[in-house]
């Protein structure tokens, strides 16, 4: 071994040593590392300390403890309970006992762990589920009755290693005073939290008070918020469930703002940071679970939704983080109500601000339309019709009867064009090899005639909000939930007039729907009736694309809310009648062809709309095109 390299040998470990030295910890740090060590190692003892204490939903169960701190000296007990909980030490064991409160529309069980709901069972309304051989089975309506679900409030406490307790942790002292219940968790010496539930009669509303006795020196000192987690794992209500997954989700109100909800088809989060909260609600298609701030407002709300697998037992998980505010007063109380009901819409309305936007009318024109035209029409007919299939018929008559003026003009204008045709058969005939002098002529003859070639498109077109609010109508509306009418037995999920021995992917399913089959047959009747006179030589795939239109929707209808293609079976029974009335008995065809004729020899001014210049110089540009091709085509011939 040469010099150099016993010298750099020697360089390299005196590096390494004062490498060594520079990072070692001083006096200070080793202090600091016992003291985080002793705590941690505190911490581990809390944390073991709780898992032994908690009953049979807590870790300690799943981890099978053998120790019964029931069985300990009552000075170990207590010494391990105020440890872990703090002033609230007292409440921290005992047992679960269930409370039932009751009036005409529902029954409502508590636990005195946590003194919460433990399940609402609703006795107006059925759940209609399917067995493995198809067959319905009827049941109670049930909500928040999942063992998953939470409602928990976090008391922040500084003494305490884990900084609070939860109140899901406590045992709660229930009081039963007539229609009311009243848990109370003690922290000693006359300080004490309390949920007060109270009934109201024939009502679906329990008015709900949180109260904070003499607990401002037992809070942390810079407590402003006491936090509420609400965790709610949504049942499978519904026979569809897939499309009740859809139309699921978290609705909110802010004060100074519109009602918004979470996405109903994809995991979505809402932070509403900085903005007061009135109201937040859990919604099933038809039910929903609503909290509503009566005295103040929350200070903040967190929404999440989960989507699950449509294998899961569950619909979706819903989640809210909600802020109710502490002022450290002596004796404070936070008023609140929580309604567990039906999502119908005169009760929503009248139970708060707002409240009526859950039900999922549709947003922009289309909710508008539905919850104050359509909504009132039905529940008008609904007051003397006790069928909500004829209510359906007479509701298709009204629509149908308010449109006829937009369809008069439709099958008006559709007889201009027909009457035009053997003028269009003969332009097309002499320029058969010219499809741009082709589209020029026919532009010409209508400018000619005075004919609108749009005009049988323009009242379809204004008649589509009605469409697309009456598809949100009918699997919205709760009054058509277990509405049987003919074969139909659901008019808000789909109808089963056969079985198939398999699945159809595609969300067509594993049954056939005569309302679809009948909406279906009839679209392509009609649309047969009202095109057969149409010239489609311009645009021949439309001549089969209308037909093809009406066979691809089936499969979306198949699994669809029967009360909708009940609407559009009637709909269509109602086009067919009077298009055949309109044509044959109402509009004169022979007045029609004069009126074109006095038209056409009319003296006309040289002027042409602005939609007729972008037409007209559209087509020149494809002349242009067309001519360039030809000319390449010539070149290439030559060659």
């Amino acid at each position: 071994m040469d010099r150099n390299t016993v010298i750099g040998l020697l360089l390299i470990f005196g590096l390494f040593m004062l490498m060594q030295y520079m990072n070692s910890p001083t006096q200070e740090q080793l202090e600091e590392e016992r003291r985080i060590q002793d705590s941690l190692a505190r911490a581990e003892y809390v944390k073991d300390s709780l898992a032994r204490i908690q009953n049979e939903s807590s870790v300690a169960d799943s981890l099978q403890e053998t120790v019964d701190i029931n069985a300990l000296p009552d000075s170990v007990k207590q010494t391990r309970l105020s440890g872990a909980f703090g002033p609230f030490a007292l409440a921290a064991s005992g047992e679960n006992a269930e409370y039932v409160l009751e009036n005409e529309v529902f029954k409502v069980t508590f636990l005195s762990k946590g003194g919460r709901i433990k399940g609402v069972e609703l006795k107006d309304y059925y759940k209609i589920s399917e067995d493995e051989e198809k067959n319905e089975i009827k049941s109670t309506l049930k909500l928040l009755e999942d063992a998953k679900n939470e409602f928990d409030y976090f008391l922040p406490i500084a003494t305490i290693p884990t900084g609070g307790v939860k109140t899901s942790d406590l045992y709660f002292d229930a009081t039963e005073r007539g229609n009311s219940i009243t848990f109370r968790a003690s922290a000693g010496n006359d300080q004490y939290f309390e949920q007060t539930y109270t009934l109201n009669p024939n009502s679906y509303e329990l008015a709900y008070t949180l109260k904070f006795h003499n607990l401002q020196n037992v809070l942390s000192g810079n407590t402003e918020n006491i936090e509420l987690k609400w965790v709610n794992y949504l049942d499978k209500i519904e026979k569809n469930d897939s499309y009740e997954r859809n139309y699921s989700s978290i609705y909110y109100k802010p004060v100074e703002d519109e009602v918004d909800h979470c996405s109903c088809t994809s995991d979505d989060t809402e932070d509403a940071e900085g903005m007061k909260m009135q109201w937040v609600s859990h919604s099933n298609q038809f039910f929903n679970t609503t909290i509503i701030a009566r005295d103040g407002n929350f200070n903040r709300a967190e929404m999440e939704t989960v989507m699950l697998d449509e294998e899961k037992r569950d619909l979706k998980l819903l989640k809210t983080d909600l802020s109710i505010p502490y002022t450290r007063k002596a004796d404070e109380t936070f008023n609140m109500s929580l309604y567990m009901g039906p999502n119908d819409f005169e009760t929503l309305q009248s139970t708060a601000e707002g409240m009526e936007y859950i039900i999922p009318f549709g947003w922009s024109i289309f909710g508008t339309i539905n919850r104050w035209i359509i909504r009132p029409i039905f529940n008008f007919l609904s007051g003397f019709i006790g069928s909500k299939g004829i209510v359906i018929l007479v509701l298709t008559f009204i629509v149908k009867l308010c449109l006829y003026p937009l369809t008069y003009r439709m099958l008006y204008s559709q007889s201009k064009m027909g009457a035009l045709k053997p003028q269009l058969e003969n332009m097309r005939n002499k320029f058969k090899d010219d499809q741009q002098k082709q589209q020029a002529e026919t532009m010409k003859l209508y400018r000619e005639f005075g004919v609108n070639p749009l005009g049988g498109c323009m009242p379809m077109v204004l008649q589509m909000p009605i469409w697309f609010a009456l598809y949100r109508f009918f699997p919205a509306s709760i009054e058509f939930r277990q509405a049987s009418f003919l074969w139909a037995n659901d008019l808000s999920s789909y109808d089963v007039f056969f079985r198939l021995p398999f699945e159809i992917p595609f969300g067509f399913g594993s049954h056939i729907s005569l309302f679809t089959i009948l909406w279906a047959t009839t679209t392509l009747i009609y649309t047969f009736y009202n095109t057969r006179h149409m010239d489609f030589s311009a645009n021949p795939a439309m001549k089969y694309m209308q037909y093809i239109m009406p066979i691809f929707f089936v499969g979306f209808f198949n699994s669809f809310a029967s009360g909708l293609t009940c609407y559009l079976l009637f709909s269509n029974l109602f086009n067919i009648t009077q298009t055949i009335v309109t044509k044959n008995y109402i509009i004169d065809q022979e007045k029609i062809k004069k009126e074109l004729e006095d038209y056409r020899k009319k003296p006309k001014e040289e002027k042409t709309s602005k939609f007729q210049q972008r037409l007209q110089k559209a087509m020149e540009e494809q002349q242009k095109i067309q001519a360039q091709r030809e000319a390449q085509k010539k070149k290439k011939r030559r060659k």
